[in-house]
């Protein structure tokens, strides 16, 4: 049975699903979290997962009290089948169909479907994830109209009354720092700078004042641009 006021957060690790946590740490009174390896050139997000849950107790004790169950799953047959800048060895490129060959088709509908799963067992009622439609690559399994589908979808596969919560879908970079800074304070910002993980490349060798990265993937530059614009306007204030 689905218990009311719980949720499930897709979380990597990365900057969105931290903020994403945090998000629905402050609004639900039971939170678990979920993430999968599928083989992702950045494996080294699965190393961070742990680092920052514990961070993230650790911010507060009402977090803490909130914070249960963590899930891994292991979707590596997503490499096998794909062939994507995210779990091969290749140049980030665009392709023939606009889109960045960091483009994992259909990763977010079997990651939601899976989370769907794993909720149901759970009897957790509510799907957290950090799907934005402003983000610059226009991933089609990102969007809203896709997220809104496949709540639908799920609900109507498993006779469930699931609800998908996608707090960053209309926001910005720049905004996705200022909604860490409303959840956790300056605290949760540097949380997120230097303890989560967004680089493609996997790369944490340099440390820059937005975080660890290689600095040039689209996501270090996303990432980096967001924190410098929010960085300035906290400066202006």
């Amino acid at each position: 049975m689905l218990q009311p006021d719980s949720a499930l957060v897709l979380f990597s690790g990365g900057q969105d699903s931290t903020t994403c946590l945090a998000w629905a740490l402050q609004r639900y009174a039971r939170v678990e979290t979920i993430g999968f390896d599928y083989g992702q050139r950045h494996a080294i997000e699965l190393e961070v997962r742990p680092i920052v849950l514990a961070e993230m107790r650790a911010l507060s004790p009402d977090w803490d009290a909130r914070l249960g169950e963590d899930h891994m799953i292991d979707l590596s047959l997503i490499s096998s089948v794909s062939d994507t800048a995210l779990t091969s060895n290749v140049e980030i490129q665009m392709q023939a169909n606009g889109l960045p060959n960091t483009f994992v088709p259909g990763r977010n509908l079997l990651f939601m479907q899976v989370a769907a799963m794993v909720a149901y067992r759970r009897g957790l009622n509510v799907l957290v994830g950090g799907m934005c439609e402003t983000d610059f690559s226009g991933y089609p399994d990102c969007r809203d109209d896709t997220m809104k589908a496949l709540q639908v979808a799920l609900n109507l596969g498993m006779a469930t009354r699931l609800k998908v919560e996608t707090p960053l879908m209309w926001i910005d970079k720049k905004q996705t720092w200022e909604l860490a800074h409303e959840a956790g304070g300056e605290k949760l910002v540097d949380l997120v700078r230097f303890a989560t993980h967004t680089c493609y490349l996997g790369e944490r060798g340099e440390r820059h004042e937005w975080g660890y990265g290689c600095g040039t993937c689209p996501a270090c530059e996303l990432r980096a641009r967001g924190y410098r614009e929010y960085a300035a306007s906290r400066q202006a204030a």
